[in-house]
């Protein structure tokens, strides 16, 4: 069970990272892991330094991937964000955004949400 959770989640995240490059945006980093969490995908969207949350879930009980996104998760996200700007110096005063992709098992397409939640709201 364990297994097939972390395969859907990582094809969750490869899909979204090819709706990411399409839309033009350039990856900087997957998975990337410090003492302060993990980044799904680190991203370059011009001079925007994109931290992308890929949520995805197979149903929609629960409220759905959407739903899996609540204040603890966002606090959880902006934290290892800072934690990646300390450990990357040349990015400290780039402009950032937080985008949200979510996944449903079994629906298409892909939902992405530009600007999901701001650093200053949490």
């Amino acid at each position: 069970m364990a297994a097939e959770h972390l395969q859907r989640g990582a094809a969750a995240e490869t899909a979204a990272l090819a709706l990411l490059q399409r839309a033009g945006l350039q990856l900087l980093a997957r998975n990337a892991r410090s003492r302060f969490g993990e980044l799904d995908l680190v991203m370059r969207d011009g001079d925007t330094l994109v931290f992308v949350e890929v949520r995805q879930r197979s149903g929609a009980g629960f409220g759905g991937a959407l739903a899996s996104l609540d204040a603890r998760k966002c606090r959880q996200v902006i934290r290892a964000a800072r934690g990646w700007l300390a450990a990357h110096p040349a990015w400290a005063q780039a402009t950032c955004r937080f985008d949200v992709v979510l996944a449903q098992a079994g629906a298409a397409p892909l939902h992405w949400l530009r600007d999901a939640f701001r650093a200053d709201d949490y």
